[in-house]
């Protein structure tokens, strides 16, 4: 039986997070989460429901988007494990850089080797920390990227603890993300330039160039 995806949307913008932020990119959004984040800003992804469609008709689509770039979101792609990682097969196989984005709650081995992951660590104001499998992380490779969001300074503080405790500055790249309309961006910035980690400041650019637009982008 052919794989299938339930998905939420799909869509051409520019890359709004990770270190390839203000790239042309190709999205597939999945339908379904397992966690219920406090800030989160794609509660319309919950659903249990969504269009399934064939992954070889996802993967035409977004490779006819003619973008290098794609990313699998969510959601949480890897709560379809089957059909995220025949996507990610197509997509890889066609030449495509490939993105997933993953809640670290999922095991992530079975995501083809070529995948860069970016895996999000849940901080305490998110209601949801202490999730990440601890074989996630012990997986990171360098390609790899572990982003962390951030409410206010005890999450900020409860980050770099983490960071520093799993050593990951100098392995996978370590992002630090403010929630918006509750975090200042100068705010984060001021406290990266003081902790002395080489951490990257993230905001998300896509929020910046489209303000109004909630979906889609």
């Amino acid at each position: 039986m052919a794989a299938t995806l339930a998905i939420c949307e799909l869509f051409r913008s520019i890359q709004g997070e990770s270190a390839f932020a203000g790239l042309p990119c190709g999205f597939v959004r999945t339908t379904g989460c397992n966690l219920r984040c406090r800030w989160c800003d794609t509660k319309y992804a919950y659903a249990a429901a969504g269009e399934t469609r064939p992954v070889r008709a996802v993967a035409e689509e977004l490779i006819s988007m003619d973008t290098p770039l794609v990313c699998i979101t969510g959601g949480e792609p890897l709560l379809q494990t089957e059909g995220t990682v025949a996507l990610a097969e197509r997509l890889i196989g066609a030449g495509l850089t490939v993105l997933l984005e993953t809640n670290g709650t999922m095991d992530v081995r079975p995501v083809p080797e070529g995948v860069i992951r970016v895996m999000d660590v849940k901080c305490p104001s998110s209601g949801e920390c202490g999730r990440t499998l601890p074989e996630n992380l012990e997986a990171l490779r360098p390609r790899d990227e572990v982003k962390f969001v951030i409410a206010d300074r005890e999450d900020f503080d409860w980050a770099l603890d983490f960071v520093r405790e799993r050593r990951l500055v100098g392995g996978a790249k370590v992002l630090f993300a403010p929630v918006c309309d509750e975090l200042a961006p100068q705010r984060l910035a001021e406290w990266i330039l003081e902790c002395g980690q080489s951490v990257r400041l993230q905001l998300q650019l896509h929020k910046i160039l489209w303000p109004d637009r909630p979906r889609g982008v």
